[in-house]
């Protein structure tokens, strides 16, 4: 099986950071979602941090104060607001996540939105989180890969089941079901581990601030994990998502990316950006303006 999706035109485009400033309002936000809809991006993403250190230290590059709505919240207002674009959590910090309450919000999420999640996860990095949630540091990557687990026995299996050492279930069913089956799961993340999981859990792996020197780079780390641990036949070949270095993309670079096999191109506007100011980002990048793939859904 080849490992990487073949890639034969260039990237979609999606867009990153709804959930932050200037589109934490619902007007705001459903102006740039429906904007972004019309223009013929493909998926809007959305990250994750449910509490940070105040104060940040060394152990987070973000200040406390930081406005950054919930992931799945946030998703569901968008899947009622438009009607054709994708929708990704890029990504949630799994190991925080009770992973069967989590199966349930999500297959709720893709059957509410018409079947357009891609459920995107990493391990997470600002430890102090953990311990305010309540969740061991150590050995999160073994947690959240059984979640993944798991939470696939929810959605797809006759008869859910799962026995690990994190998880743990059986004689128990969580209704309704994602549309899609399989519900798309994506792995974000350039550390070894990370690319593990993407090689031996996820349909796809997402590259965060990468130029594409650099994502050629992180492919040849997923083929040593994919030779290390092998790769399911049922996950099928490995999608490429990336978010490029923050700020405008200049239209050679699509091409760039292509080259290096990235299907999708999750831009990530600059800082401090107002609403205006963002309005003008999505409309300079849009597909047909940068020389990206357009979605019609």
């Amino acid at each position: 099986m080849t490992l990487f999706r073949t890639v034969d035109a260039p990237p979609a485009v999606a867009l990153f950071a709804l959930n932050m400033a200037p589109t934490v309002g619902p007007a705001e936000l459903a102006g740039i979602a429906v904007l972004a809809e019309d223009l013929g991006y493909e998926s809007l993403w959305v990250g994750e941090h449910p509490a940070l250190p105040d104060p940040a230290g060394s152990a987070s590059p973000f200040p406390p104060d930081l406005e950054l709505v919930d992931p799945i919240v946030h998703l569901s207002y968008l899947a009622g607001v438009t009607s054709r674009i994708r929708l990704g959590t890029g990504i949630v910090i799994l190991p925080l996540r009770n992973p069967v309450v989590l199966a349930k919000q999500l297959a709720s999420l893709d059957v509410l939105s018409g079947g357009r999640l891609m459920f995107g996860y990493g391990v997470g990095y600002i430890e102090p989180t953990f311990r305010a949630v309540g969740v061991p540091y150590r050995r999160r990557l073994a947690r959240a890969l059984e979640h993944v687990s798991a939470m696939r026995s929810l959605w797809h299996d006759e008869k859910p089941e799962f026995h690990g050492e994190f998880v743990d279930f059986d004689h128990i069913a969580a209704h309704p079901r994602p549309v899609q089956a399989p519900l798309p799961v994506i792995t974000g993340g350039h550390a070894p581990a990370a690319l593990r999981g993407a090689v031996t859990h996820s349909h796809g792996w997402y590259g965060f601030g990468l130029p594409p020197a650099t994502v050629a780079w992180m492919k040849e780390g997923l083929r040593r994990e994919a030779d290390l641990h092998g790769r399911p036949d049922e996950l099928g070949p490995l999608g490429v998502t990336v978010t490029p270095p923050r700020g405008a993309l200049r239209p050679e670079m699509v091409g760039e990316y292509q080259k290096v096999g990235a299907e999708r191109l999750v831009l990530f506007p600059p800082d401090g950006i107002d609403l205006a100011g963002l309005t003008d980002y999505v409309r300079a990048h849009a597909p047909g303006k940068i020389g990206a793939t357009a979605f019609t859904g």
